[in-house]
Order: structure tokens, then sequence, then C-alpha cells
């Protein structure tokens, strides 16, 4: 088991070991993500943008700035 200490301003050191499984580096950011209450995993937050190609898929057909307006007016009516 790999522990690490926090230091009176609120910091810790990632041990070595924990940074290579992880993969990151000086720098990097990182996301502590509750998973339960009082447990928490810490996961590597930085990615390269190529990751999220394919993320979204593309339109079947291209929608026009007059769709977009239109659809952004209906939407604005329904929330009056």
């Amino acid at each position: 088991m790999t522990t690490a200490t926090l230091t009176s301003k609120g910091q810790i050191t990632i041990p070595a070991i924990v940074r290579a499984g992880l993969g990151v580096e000086t720098g990097d950011r990182v996301e502590f993500i509750e998973v339960e209450p009082g447990r928490f995993e810490l996961v590597a937050a930085t990615q390269s943008v190529l990751a999220l190609k394919g993320l979204i898929r593309q339109p079947v057909s291209p929608v026009t700035i007059e769709t977009m307006n239109e659809a952004i007016a209906n939407a604005g009516a329904k929330a009056k």
C-alpha cells in the first residue's frame, strides 16, 4: 500500500509509483471523484484532445442557422 502525508497547507505529494500508474507528470491535473461518502478516486484529468474524437456523433444532415435560431426562439417562448 502506498501512502502520503497531508501538510498543514492541505497539500500532498503523490508518490512516484502512483504518478507513474496514472501517467501524470509535473503540471498535469488530477481529479478527485467521490465514489461513495468518504471514499474518493484519484483520476488523471489530462488527456490528449484526440481522445475526444468520435465522442459526439455527427448529425445526419447539417443544421442551418435559421433552424438553430428557430429552435432557440421556440425554447425561449416555452420558458416564459
